[in-house]
């Protein structure tokens, strides 16, 4: 199994993908815990795994989220949520979190993850927040301590099934001082559009608090059209479905032509960061089961602002750099391609804009030194 220490190469040879700097936007904080982390947390709390095994564990994990349903690959989440209801189980994920994060080259992520889920042994939402923020300046510091860098900021997430939109809104818009940085729902999509959270949204607008939304991953362009219309949103989460928006045809010898939707022309014509997945997207049957067939580089030639995300690591067995390398490897994409991704995911980041100028800086100027 890979792991986030692994080092992948640009196909054919040449620069280290790994050691390149990097920005995650999308990368889930109870998707991206180590597989002995999870057996040790487990053992605290007699949860009962299907393995002890490290290495079992984490082939379990892959193999039963590759089932072509988001459904059942959120199933996959009751085992890391189980183990992650103590400050300290908190804390201690979201360190690792980091470290791993930093590990793959990463120099800014955004973890996101839900507080209504770690509440069962008696924690408020604002004590998860603050054991997660712990966790995560602890990662940071020994990063920095190694002579790294890295910056984390926290997304805070309402399940979209759930009935606690505006609590958890409120919630993030409180902590926006302590490492929030911006807002998401997440949670089966089908059925649950962002208008059921109108009024969380509208708070958040009144507040001025960024929003990335799951959008287009297991429902049709009808709900990335709710997450831009009601949600407000800046970014979409996943939204690899808007190429349902997009027709093409081959009318004479002189090439293919292209006719963007609204909803398609909308988020190209605005820059609306698309937050892609490609493993997990195959995984989840979003488009297809063969990154051939994936609308990513499509997406990319249209001039769409493309990010390249893990979504989880854990459930896919990946890092930033190995879907680097995948796309890579399936379009031809070089150097300069990989550094346009992370320019795309820094300009899309929820940082101040001084702060994301600086990013961009820093990714510039590693990729020039590649």
């Amino acid at each position: 199994m890979n792991s986030a220490a692994d080092a992948y190469v640009l196909p054919g040879g040449g620069a280290s993908i790994t050691a390149l700097p990097k920005v995650s936007l999308h990368d889930h904080l109870d998707g991206g815990l180590r597989p002995q982390t999870v057996i040790d947390l487990a053992a605290e709390i007699g949860y009962e795994l299907p393995t002890t095994d490290a290495a079992e564990l984490a082939e379990w994990f892959v193999s039963q989220s590759a089932s072509g349903s988001l459904v059942e690959y959120l199933k996959t989440f009751d085992i890391t949520i189980a183990v992650m209801q103590t400050a300290d189980a908190l804390a201690r994920v979201a360190r690792e979190f980091v470290l791993d994060l930093a590990a793959d080259g990463v120099i800014y992520g955004e973890v996101r993850w839900a507080p209504e889920q770690h509440l069962t042994a008696g924690l408020t939402l604002d004590e998860a927040v603050e054991a997660v923020q712990l966790g995560i300046e602890q990662g940071v510091d020994d990063v920095e301590s190694a002579g790294g860098n890295i910056r984390i900021g926290q997304l805070i997430s309402a399940m979209r099934h759930a009935d606690r939109g505006l609590e958890i809104a409120e919630l993030a818009v409180r902590q926006r001082d302590n490492g929030v940085v911006g807002f998401d729902i997440a949670g089966p999509e089908h059925g649950f559009p962002a208008s059921h959270l109108a009024e969380a949204f509208d708070y958040l607008a009144k507040n001025f608090l960024p929003v990335t939304v799951h959008a287009g991953e297991a429902d049709s362009l009808d709900s990335i059209r709710s997450a831009l219309f009601d949600g407000r949103a800046l970014r979409i989460g996943h939204g690899v479905r808007v190429a349902e928006d997009i027709t093409t045809s081959s009318e004479d010898d002189e090439g293919v032509y292209v006719s963007l939707g609204p909803v398609a022309e909308w988020i190209k014509d605005r820059q609306i960061a698309l937050e892609l997945a490609p493993s997990s997207n195959l995984q989840t049957n979003a488009w297809g089961t063969e990154l051939a067939d994936h609308p990513f580089d499509v997406l990319f030639q249209l001039g769409f602002r493309v990010t390249v995300n893990t979504d989880n690591r854990l459930m896919s067995n990946t890092s930033l750099s190995k879907e680097l390398y995948l796309l890579a490897e399936e379009f031809g994409y070089g150097l300069d391609e990989l550094a346009q991704f992370q320019l795309n995911a820094a300009a899309a980041s929820f940082l101040p804009l001084d702060a994301r100028d600086d990013l961009i800086e820093q990714i510039l100027t590693g990729f020039e030194q590649a």
